[in-house]
């Protein structure tokens, strides 16, 4: 079963033009690339599905004074059925139903819900429009596919920002320039509503990057292109909303806007020897410090003034070991919350290694990691330090 190819910088044909676009759907936001079963219908118009599984297996042991105990988890961390193609030459869809985390500490009966559903319009390489519910565009860590990471999965935390998660729902215009040597993405999305915003103001990100090497054409990014590509890209965005927060929250008063900021690097380099990937970000989140106001909202995410960094690096071994291929990998992140309490500030390191029996489509990973609190939480065992080990599974079709 192949993978999804990258979108092409030229159609001259209605098929290059479609199949191009077919690829932006397959590709560009929530998950490897595989291409399952496809109805077609009409001239132009098809439908194709997908089901993409990751199961792990947890140990977490914690290594604090405070707390010797032990934790072992069995749990779905991913578990969807994607439906994906074209409407017609111009208008694509995508959409995916998800069960993340079942039986993830005992929780047996996880909600089944549409983690993604959008339109595309796709205009020409340079003009693309995005249209529904679909990844944020600010970092690259959330852009990158989860079933096509370097490491285990993302950073722990600097994938997400305080509103919305990794998704939003909005309308984004995209596309490549200079044959897909530079990129932007601009998104307008709801960010935080509700009662506890002081003025419902949309959510605005703005996103580039340049590829000096073979370019990176779409919406998403991958964590490693297993050797199939030279890669060199460096990207920045800018988030913003305007009064998403009372400093003041009981009064109603003293409003505060969230800015954000990110940068970050990427790199991938196939040889005789073996494929070398790294990549580096640095991201600050900055909500005014609402959480030291006079009466700080309780509903707060303890995201809203985070700020941190990570660094990640790879080694894909050169042919086979029996049936599949080795990638061995480690990375550590450094993560400042800027809480009244100082709890939840952190180090992780972690190494690893994955065996892909086909590519991505099959594959059994493994991480030791280790997470080192700066104050340890009295009261709170997921605060205190501890050492994790991680086995998992993945299968799409």
């Amino acid at each position: 079963m192949k993978r999804a190819t990258r979108i092409p910088t030229r159609r001259t044909t209605t098929t290059k033009r479609l199949a191009g676009a077919v690829a932006a759907a397959l590709l560009a936001f929530a998950g490897s690339a595989a291409a399952g079963p496809t109805i077609t219908f009409g001239k132009e118009g098809s439908l194709t599905f997908n089901y993409s599984f990751q199961g792990w297996a947890q140990d977490r042991g914690y290594t604090s004074s405070t707390d010797s105990g032990r934790q072992t988890d069995f749990f779905l961390r991913r578990n969807r059925l994607t439906f994906s193609g074209q409407y017609n030459d111009l208008v694509g869809f995508y959409a995916n139903i998800d069960a993340p985390s079942d039986s993830r500490g005992g929780d047996d009966d996880k909600s089944i819900f549409f983690r993604d559903a959008y339109i595309t319009v796709d205009h020409s390489d340079e003009l693309r429009f995005i249209v529904g519910r679909f990844k944020n565009a600010f970092t690259r860590e959330n852009l990158e596919a989860c079933f096509d990471p370097l490491t285990m999965d993302r950073a722990e935390v600097m994938s997400y920002t305080p509103w919305g998660g990794s998704r939003d729902t909005g309308v984004a215009m995209w596309g490549n320039l200079a044959d897909g040597r530079f990129q932007y993405k601009v998104m307008a999305s709801d960010g935080r509503e509700g009662a506890e915003v002081a003025k419902d103001s949309p959510r605005l990100t703005g996103r580039v990057h340049v590829s000096l090497l073979d370019p990176e054409f779409d919406f998403g990014y991958r964590g490693t292109y297993l050797g199939t590509r030279r890669v060199l890209t460096i990207g920045a965005a800018y988030d913003y909303q305007k009064s998403v927060a009372y400093r003041d929250f009981v009064g109603k008063s003293d409003t505060v806007d969230y800015k954000a900021w990110t940068a970050d690097v990427f790199f991938e380099q196939p040889t005789s020897a073996g494929t070398i990937t790294a990549s580096a970000a640095v991201t600050r989140f900055d909500t005014g410090k609402a959480h030291f106001g006079l009466s700080p909202d309780p509903n707060l995410p303890a995201t809203t003034d985070l700020e941190g960094w990570y660094v990640k690096a790879g080694y894909l071994l050169p042919g086979k070991v029996g049936p599949g291929r080795v990638q061995v990998f480690g990375r550590h992140e450094r993560s400042e919350y800027n809480l009244p309490s100082g709890y939840r500030d952190q180090k992780w390191d972690g190494i690893g290694v994955h065996y892909l029996i086909d590519g991505q489509l099959l594959k059994v990973s493994f991480e030791a990691a280790q997470v080192k609190f700066d104050v340890q939480n009295p009261t709170n065992p997921s605060q205190r330090d501890y050492k994790q080990y991680t086995l998992g599974l993945q299968f799409i079709f």
